[in-house]
Formats: C-alpha cells, sequence, structure tokens
C-alpha cells in the first residue's frame, strides 16, 4: 500500500468472529488493472511493477504472503480499480 499511494490514505482494519479474525488493508493510490488483479498471485506471472517514486522489487510479495496465509488455514483476496486504490483482505482462524 506505502509503495502505491504517493497521496492519499491506507487504512488497516480487523474484525474478528467467533471463529476467524479478517484483515482489511485499504488504499486510495494507483490500484491494479483488472487483467494483472486475476494473477498477482500465481508465481508464473510474477512481475514486479515500479511504485510511485521507482521503487523495485522482486513480484513475490503477495506470493509469499498468500502462501503463509494459506498455509495457517486462511485466505486473500485483492479488490482494485485502477486510479483509485486497492483492498486486500485477508482471513485467519481464530484459535
Amino acid at each position: 500500500a506505502v509503495k502505491f499511494t504517493e497521496k492519499g490514505d491506507i487504512r488497516i482494519e480487523v474484525t474478528k468472529s467467533n471463529y476467524s479474525v479478517t484483515f482489511y488493508i485499504t488504499d486510495t493510490g494507483v490500484g491494479i488493472p483488472k487483467a494483472k488483479l486475476k494473477k498477482i498471485f500465481e508465481i508464473d506471472n510474477s512481475k514486479s511493477t515500479e511504485g510511485t517514486k521507482g521503487e523495485s522489487g522482486t513480484g513475490l510479495g503477495l506470493i509469499i504472503c498468500k502462501e503463509f496465509i494459506e498455509k495457517n488455514g486462511g485466505s486473500i483476496t485483492a479488490k482494485s480499480t485502477e486510479n483509485k486504490g486497492s483492498t486486500f483482505s485477508f482471513t485467519l482462524p481464530a484459535r
């Protein structure tokens, strides 16, 4: 969120039920094009996107997050609108 939000807001919210905890990370950054959004968690399609200040990366961050979350019984999703921002959410079992 920080890498892709030069101006705007980043918000973190948490909700809890008896069985799970869900984290929401929402930004008002550059957003992700629909075609790319479908592939952001796939290792075969990992490709880093430059941040708003030209920062580079490996393209593995979200893939590692997904693997870690799923290994712990959870799930991760992403919603985005290009030029408006993104929301990533992940849910883990409450133990």
